[in-house]
């Protein structure tokens, strides 16, 4: 733990601006990350299954239900735990972890274990399973196997394209019956979960799906006004409804036109390069999974800022203190990803990833 928190505070002494990414990953604190996701893609318990029980035959352990995405304590947890590992991998492929890493991939990533996992997901009263949340970060994980350039990804990704061709399907069919957005700080948020999606076409050249998640995302918010932030967080977000969806927009809209909307829909942020507008979270308890969210709004609100402040002119005078606050958020949120309790630390590893290596950028 002292090594992670080490090479955090030359973060924090970095200040906001590009100088903190490359301090953030400097080889002790990159295998730190790594280790987070290493100790738990496997780890079965404990474990919170949402898992529909159709007769007793469907009680099983999580190994068998969900051979791939098993561990990191639930189903969309190990998803994006597996992202940190491949993530970190396409980054740093010198780093000392990179022989383990691959060896826990290539442990999941099997044809059987995957046809496990489509079977599963087509199983009787699992439609809804794990949307919008989990689905969106398993497209995220297929974008980044495809993008590795890198023999052996090539594989995972061919292998892994059944479960990404099932959850892609389900968005199709869910999106146009979704008939309002879903303004939660937790899983079922649709505006973080449709970026991600909305990534994930893009990478995969599926103008398809980019023009269907531009439509709805035009419908459910392009008319959007007044929000305040007085209003946030809730006390076990982790995601934050009113930045999302401002970090939405910004992909689906040109600068002018987002520059516009944005500042209709929040004429709260600051003109002047001012940091006082919106505070980081304060978590009181690191050993309870629900406190312990805010943790990772901390990192969440810090890239939605970023992504707001690169969906806008390189002039517009609300790009500093979009920034600035950002750098608060982004030193707090980085402080707490040690690990020391397993609430935070089977997940808040890939919120940090996404940030630092700004993979919605």
């Amino acid at each position: 733990m002292h090594g992670i928190i080490a090479g955090l505070l030359v973060v924090m002494a970095a200040g906001p601006g590009q100088g903190q990414d490359e301090a953030v990953f400097d080889a002790a604190a990159v295998g730190r990350f790594a280790e987070l996701a290493l100790e738990c893609v496997h780890k079965e318990y404990p474990n919170k299954i949402s898992h529909v029980l159709n007769s007793d035959a469907d009680v099983r352990p999580p190994r068998e239900l969900t051979p791939v995405f098993s561990g990191c304590f639930d189903w969309h947890s190990a998803v994006h735990g597996h992202w940190l590992l491949v993530r970190l991998c396409r980054t740093y492929p010198q780093a000392p972890f990179m022989d383990r890493a691959r060896a826990a991939l290539a442990k999941s990533f099997t044809p059987e274990k995957v046809a496990a996992e489509v079977e599963y997901l087509r199983g009787e009263g699992r439609g809804t399973f794990e949307r919008p949340y989990g689905l969106a970060w398993l497209l995220q994980l297929s974008a980044e196997l495809h993008e590795w350039d890198d023999p052996q990804a090539k594989e995972w990704a061919a292998t892994l394209d059944p479960l990404a061709t099932e959850a892609a399907d389900r968005f199709k069919e869910w999106l146009p019956k979704l008939s309002h957005p879903i303004r939660t700080g937790e899983h079922s948020q649709s505006a973080f979960a449709m970026g991600l999606v909305f990534d994930w076409a893009r990478s995969r050249g599926n103008k398809q799906m980019a023009a269907l998640v531009a439509q709805r995302a035009r419908h459910y918010y392009l008319h959007d006004r007044g929000a305040s932030l007085s209003f946030e967080p809730g006390g076990q977000d982790f995601l934050s409804p009113i930045l999302a969806e401002a970090d939405l927009m910004r992909r689906v809209l040109k600068p002018a036109e987002f520059a516009a909307w944005l500042g209709a829909f929040l004429p709260e942020l600051s003109v002047d390069g001012s940091l006082d507008w919106l505070q980081p979270a304060v978590v009181t308890d690191k050993t309870d999974g629900k406190l312990v969210h805010l943790d990772g709004l901390n990192l969440s609100r810090a890239w939605m800022l970023e992504g707001m402040a690169a969906g806008l002119p390189p002039q517009d005078p609300r790009v500093a203190g979009l920034l600035g606050v950002a750098g608060e958020h982004r030193r707090a949120g980085l402080l707490a990803v040690t690990g020391e309790h397993y609430e935070g630390g089977h997940w808040l590893g890939s919120f940090a990833a996404y940030l630092v290596t700004k993979r919605g950028l």
